[in-house]
C-alpha cells in the first residue's frame, strides 16, 4: 500500500511497503533540472549532481563510497531536464546507512574550488563521450530545434563554454534558488516499518527550510525544426519529431498504444516494414518524450547515407498508414497487453517501484496505482486512439534532425520532399 505524507516545512514523503523482499530504495528528486537554467546556467544541475559525491564536512569523497561499500549498498544519481534524483539501494537493514550518508551529501557538501576544477574536466570528457554517442546527438539536436525558445531544448550537460566558467558560489547560489522543500520529494520502497521511517526521515530534514524563489518553468511549445550535424561515421542517424502529448494526459495512454503499433517493438510496424522487409536498418523504433507542459514524439533509425531518401519515404508511408491501413480492434488489444505486461514487470523490485511513486508525485502531484494504469490501458477504444493520430501525425508538423558523413550538403527541400510526396 503507497501511503503520503507531508512534513511541516512542505517536503512530500511517499513510501510502500514491500514485505517480501529484503531491499529498500530511497531515493531523494528534487524538481530541477536543465529546463530550469539559463543559457549562461547551463549544464550547471548536472554539475551538482556530480559535486554532491565529491565530499561533504564529515566524509571525503572516498569515505562516501566506502561507507555505502561496507554494508554493500548501491549509491547514485542522475539528472534529466526537468529533475535530479539522488538514490541508494540497501539491505532493509542498513536504511540508517544510506538515510545518513544521503542527507549528509545534500545538506554538507563542501564544494571545494579544487574538486569543482577536478570534476570540471569529468565533465568535459563526458560532453565529449556524449557527442561521439551519435543516436543521443541526433535526439539532442532535435530537441534543440523544436523548442528554440525555450530551456527545454537545451542539453542537460551544459556546454564546454558554460562549465568552464563556474565557481562555488554558482553552485551555492542556484542551490538556494532551486533547493526546497517544496521543489523536493522523499520516496521509499522496500521491506521498511513505515512509521518508523517516517519519523527517521522527519528529523533528518527538520532543518530544511524554504529560501528558494519559485521561478517554475517557462511554458514550452513545439516548433518544427531542422539540423544537420555533419559526423565523419559511418551511419546516418536520423531522428524525426512532431508535437507529442504532455505529462499526465490521459492522452497519453493512447499514444502509447499509438507507439507501441507503429514503433515500440520487433512486431511494430515500422521494425516489420524497414528492417524486416526492406532490411535498410538495423535498428529503427519511436516513443514519446513527455515533459510537464509538452512532449514531442519521436522516430528514430540508424541507415546508410545512399538510403535517406527511400528510408524517410518508408517513414512516412507507415506515419500514413496508420489513417490508411486501420488499426483493427484486436490490433488494438494486442497493443494494451503488451503495454500491460511492460509496465506490471517493470515494477517488480523495490526500486523500480521507488522511481515509479517518486517521479509522479513530483512531476504530476499524484501517484497513479499499478490497478489505476491497468484500467485506464483497458479503457482505451479506437476512437482515443484515433483522436491522439489525428493530433499528432501532421507531417507538415514534421521536425528532423540528422547526424552523420556527408549531410550538411543534404537539401532541406529534398529530405522533407521525401516525407511529404
Amino acid at each position: 500500500m503507497i501511503k503520503q505524507h507531508q512534513l511541516d516545512n512542505g517536503l512530500r514523503v511517499v513510501m510502500e511497503s514491500i514485505p517480501f523482499v529484503r531491499s529498500v530504495s530511497f531515493g531523494l528528486w528534487v524538481r530541477n533540472g536543465s529546463r530550469h537554467e539559463s543559457p549562461e546556467t547551463s549544464g550547471i544541475s548536472h554539475f551538482i549532481e556530480h559535486m554532491m559525491f565529491k565530499g561533504t564536512e564529515k566524509r571525503t569523497a572516498h569515505e562516501i563510497a566506502d561507507t555505502m561499500d561496507a554494508v554493500g549498498g548501491q549509491l547514485n544519481a542522475f539528472t534529466s531536464k526537468e529533475y535530479t534524483c539522488y538514490f541508494t539501494r540497501t539491505l532493509d537493514t542498513h536504511f540508517d546507512v544510506a538515510l545518513d550518508v544521503i542527507t549528509d551529501m545534500f545538506f554538507h557538501s563542501k564544494y571545494d574550488q579544487n574538486e569543482i576544477n577536478k570534476e570540471r574536466n569529468v565533465i568535459l570528457e563526458e560532453i565529449n563521450m556524449y557527442e561521439d554517442t551519435p543516436e543521443d546527438l541526433a535526439v539532442d539536436l532535435l530537441h534543440t530545434h523544436a523548442f528554440p525558445q525555450n530551456p527545454l531544448g537545451m542539453g542537460i550537460l551544459g556546454t564546454p563554454e558554460t562549465i568552464g566558467s563556474f565557481q562555488r558560489d554558482d553552485f551555492l547560489q542556484f542551490i538556494k534558488v532551486r533547493y526546497s522543500p517544496k521543489n523536493t520529494v522523499i520516496a521509499v520502497a522496500g521491506n521498511i516499518n513505515e512509521q518508523e521511517v517516517l519519523e527517521k526521515i522527519t528529523v533528518a530534514f527538520k532543518d530544511f527550510k524554504d529560501e528558494s524563489k519559485n521561478t517554475g518553468e517557462s511554458t514550452a511549445i513545439y516548433t518544427p525544426g531542422f539540423v544537420l550535424r555533419e559526423k565523419d561515421i559511418e551511419q546516418v542517424h536520423l531522428c524525426m519529431g512532431f508535437p507529442g502529448i504532455k505529462s499526465g494526459s490521459d492522452e497519453s495512454y493512447a499514444l502509447a498504444a499509438v507507439n507501441t503499433i507503429l514503433g515500440g517493438g520487433m512486431s511494430s510496424r515500422l521494425f516489420q516494414k524497414i528492417r524486416e522487409q526492406h532490411g535498410l536498418v538495423y535498428s529503427v523504433y519511436s516513443y514519446n518524450a513527455s515533459y510537464f507542459d509538452a512532449g514531442i514524439f519521436l522516430i528514430y533509425a540508424a541507415l546508410n547515407p545512399a538510403q535517406i531518401q527511400e528510408v524517410l519515404g518508408l517513414i512516412a508511408q507507415e506515419v500514413r498508414g496508420m489513417f490508411t491501413d486501420k488499426v483493427t480492434q484486436a490490433q488494438l488489444a494486442k497493443a494494451k497487453e503488451q503495454l500491460k505486461s511492460n509496465f506490471l514487470l517493470s515494477l517488480e523490485s523495490a526500486g523500480s517501484r521507488m522511481n515509479s511513486i517518486g517521479r509522479t508525485l513530483l512531476m504530476l502531484n499524484k501517484i497513479v496505482t499499478p490497478d489505476e494504469l491497468v484500467t485506464k490501458i483497458d479503457a482505451i477504444d479506437l476512437d482515443a486512439f484515433y483522436t491522439v493520430c489525428d493530433k499528432i501525425f501532421k507531417l507538415d508538423q514534421m521536425s528532423l534532425s540528422l547526424v552523420g558523413k556527408q549531410v550538411e550538403g543534404m537539401n532541406k527541400d529534398g529530405l522533407t520532399g521525401a516525407v511529404l510526396a
